[in-house]
């Protein structure tokens, strides 16, 4: 089985502000202050909706039989689009499970706009049983079905007042949780030209939600506790291997915080 872990970085979409709130001729940070300003009028907080998030990084945790492995879709420089591309050209391929903290609340639905906007054919994902039978009862689009696994979601019993943050829920079982920055900062660091310190971030943010989806796995009884160790192990000796230091920083605390 073929399993994808995902988690996406945004940054404000800056087109649609512009075209949505006449802000042409204001400066990208000027016309981001603007957007999330009149967000904060109308709704109390400053968070954009789902459809001005532009994505800057996508970043996955692919586990098969082949291994395990982690890395951001796309090189540095790929637009957008190119990125968006290769995540569903990823569910073309692989029909993998689709683990994530939040995707059904946040990443999908951004996804779903920006394939919208960018013009990005996905037929996989959003089949629901007329081309394959076998996603009639099981398919990426339903809140209850297995396809996608949101583990927000559904570790909160899909109850909004009960769910809890990734960091949270990683520090607490013992894994590294945040590392380097949180998503509040994205904006300025893009704006400082650090996609590097984003891409690595998203990474790091995958390998929690990863590493929470081998413990849920173990609870509900799809490993044994033999297999669960194996999986870590798998993962860490990817890690070993990995020259990036943001890779190699996150298994030594992953180490400390399990003495």
């Amino acid at each position: 089985m073929n399993v994808m872990v995902f988690d996406i970085e945004t940054i404000p979409d800056l087109e649609s502000g512009r075209l949505l709130y006449g802000l042409e001729g204001l400066s990208d940070e000027d016309t981001a202050k603007s957007m999330f300003a009149l967000r904060e009028q109308a709704t109390g907080r400053d968070f954009l909706a789902h459809p001005l998030h532009r994505i800057a990084a996508i970043s996955v945790v692919l586990a098969n039989s082949k291994g395990v492995k982690v890395w951001s879709l796309g090189d540095r420089d790929a637009s957008e689009k190119q990125i968006v591309e290769r995540f569903f050209k990823g569910l073309e391929r692989y029909t993998p499970t689709l683990v994530s903290w939040n995707g059904g609340g946040f990443d999908l639905p951004v996804l779903n706009y920006r394939a919208l906007k960018l013009g990005v054919e996905a037929p996989r994902y959003w089949d629901v049983g007329d081309d394959d039978r076998n996603f009639r009862y099981n398919n990426y689009l339903a809140r209850f079905h297995w396809r996608h696994i949101d583990l927000m979601d559904v570790i909160s019993g899909y109850q909004g007042r009960a769910v809890a943050p990734l960091d949270m829920i990683a520090t607490m079982l013992g894994f590294p949780g945040k590392m380097g920055m949180d998503g509040s900062k994205v904006w300025e660091t893009w704006l400082a030209g650090g996609i590097d310190e984003i891409r690595n971030y998203c990474e790091t943010d995958v390998l929690n939600t990863y590493l929470v989806y081998l413990r849920f796995e173990l609870i509900r009884g799809h490993y044994t506790k033999d297999q669960y160790a194996a999986a870590c192990d798998s993962l860490k000796t990817m890690l070993e291997k990995s020259e990036a230091s943001h890779l190699g920083e996150f298994l030594q605390q992953w180490n400390s915080a399990n003495g």
